[in-house]
């Protein structure tokens, strides 16, 4: 069984990247860090490799998709409270990411989401797990 996930995302310029997203609250393992690539840490198994694109494209024989203009994954993280949904997304917002769609809110489960610098898109949810359908 897996115990940890590296999601690798290709990123334009590796500095604004990690300015956004430490301005999101954020570590990096500096171990795993040097110009071309950096270990996002999102949580204590949960890992995001923010590669150059020179770097990105050493690992896969495709080209890098546009992520302003495709959809290449949908990366959801789930929080805590309703509160730190539009917090996160506010956050980006404030540095420089953008809305892809509006709020959602089903009862048991709000969402809400944006797009990095890179277009990568971030849906952030709470989950009331008492009040999911059966």
């Amino acid at each position: 069984m897996a115990t940890n996930i590296f999601v690798n995302l290709p990123v334009r310029d590796l500095g604004k990247s990690i300015a956004f997203f430490t301005s999101l609250g954020y570590s990096f393992n500096r171990q795993f860090t040097d110009e071309t690539a950096t270990c996002m840490v999102v949580a204590d198994n949960i890992f995001v490799m923010l590669l150059s694109e020179e770097k990105f494209r050493s690992f896969t024989p495709k080209p890098i998709c546009d992520a302003h203009t495709s959809t290449e994954v949908l990366i959801c993280l789930q929080v805590d409270s309703r509160a730190q949904v539009d917090a996160l997304v506010g956050k980006a917002l404030a540095a420089g990411g953008t809305l892809y769609k509006a709020a959602q809110d089903h009862g048991f489960m709000y969402g809400h989401g944006y797009q990095d610098l890179d277009g990568h898109m971030w849906e952030i949810i709470y989950m009331d797990g008492a009040g999911a359908p059966a």
